[in-house]
């Protein structure tokens, strides 16, 4: 993989590529990235919809009465609310 992306004049972080090909390969099967594999099996309505066909996933997800729970930060990004991680998962009070 790394001299395919070198041949193609891209300089990854071979560690980029060990966590894709962990995330393709954990269940024990390789799998896709696309709609059909990773991407297309993620929990979140909005963060499958965000990626391939969009209206599709929104379609299926209503026919089925799926809900997001707006735990990702795809999906957060998506309806403009501050993402829990980083600064954002600070909450400070002034007393």
């Amino acid at each position: 993989m790394m001299s395919t992306l070198k041949e193609q004049g891209l300089d990854v972080d071979p560690r980029h590529v060990t966590l894709i090909a962990d995330a393709m390969t954990i269940d024990g099967e390789v799998k896709q990235i696309g709609r059909h594999g990773l991407a297309g099996g993620k929990a979140s309505v909005l963060s499958r919809a965000a990626f391939e066909v969009t209206v599709d996933n929104l379609l299926e997800a209503a026919i089925h009465g799926e809900t997001d729970e707006l735990k990702g930060v795809t999906e957060n990004v998506i309806v403009g609310q501050p993402i829990k991680l980083g600064t954002g998962a600070i909450e400070l009070v002034a007393r």
